[in-house]
């Protein structure tokens, strides 16, 4: 994929949202919309798709996903269960952003190396960075209003022994 390939996908999102909207208004119909972060966590599908593909280059080489190194996160399963309760409950309206972190590559990495110290991700992230204040958050507070609770992190990365890919352990 070309460098402006991402680029694209997020401009189709913005303008699927607003011909949504445009479209909800003029037909007075009721619309909830779900904006995911970056979304990580267990595949359906047995190969990797766009957004998993950048992601795990960034663990294979250490190189940032996004040219900020600050990633704004949710694991998959958030993201759908973040849809059936908008769904379910009468009282959703607007727009719902779904992260659950917003994180420093160097924090992903730590994360990784405490999950899988052999595997030498220590190497690869700046200790100091991951003490740097975030420039901006994305409050959880109205995505929780309908019953969501966010996936940590640490879960998220955790690979099925099975299957080696990163999500599949259960929730405790």
């Amino acid at each position: 994929m070309g460098a402006i390939a991402p680029w694209w996908y997020l401009v189709s999102k913005i303008t699927a949202e607003d011909a949504a909207v445009r479209f909800s208004k003029e037909n007075g119909l009721d619309l909830v919309v779900i904006n995911p972060g970056y979304v990580i966590g267990p595949l359906l599908q047995p190969t990797l798709n766009f957004t998993s593909e950048g992601f795990m280059s960034f663990i294979e080489t250490g190189k940032d996903v996004f040219p900020d190194d600050i990633n704004i996160l949710v694991d998959v399963r958030d993201t759908a269960t973040a849809h059936i309760l908008a769904f379910e409950k009468p009282e959703a309206n607007g727009r719902y952003c779904v992260v659950g972190d917003v994180v420093r590559a160097s924090k992903i990495m730590m994360i990784l190396d405490n999950l899988y110290p052999d595997r030498g991700y220590s190497l690869r992230y700046n200790k100091d960075k991951c003490v740097e204040a975030l420039p901006y958050n994305v409050s959880k507070a109205k995505a929780e209003s309908l019953g969501l609770e966010f996936t940590p992190l640490e879960l998220a990365f955790q690979a099925d022994e099975g299957t080696g890919t990163f999500g599949q352990s259960k929730r405790s």
